[in-house]
């Protein structure tokens, strides 16, 4: 069975990459990458914990309009 694992944020931007949103922008406090018309802002810690990032993978999962599973995730 799969689990998540703390994600550096690096990985978490390739990853989002991969599920077509765009290269980080600059923002006024934190970056944010867009997909479409919407804003994903990206913390600006080193390394996501388990808790934040199954938060920001349901806010990916409600911008790209369909579930993400962890196997998907891992394999991104």
């Amino acid at each position: 069975m799969s689990r998540l694992t703390p994600c550096k944020r690096k990985d978490f931007i390739k990853k989002l990459r991969k599920l077509g949103f765009e290269s980080p922008k600059s923002g006024t406090r934190h970056q944010f990458m867009v997909y479409q018309q919407y804003r994903l802002t990206i913390p600006s810690n080193t390394e996501y914990s388990v808790p934040q990032l199954k938060m920001m993978i349901r806010e990916v999962e409600a911008i790209i309009t369909r579930q993400i599973t962890i196997h998907e995730w891992n394999e991104l």
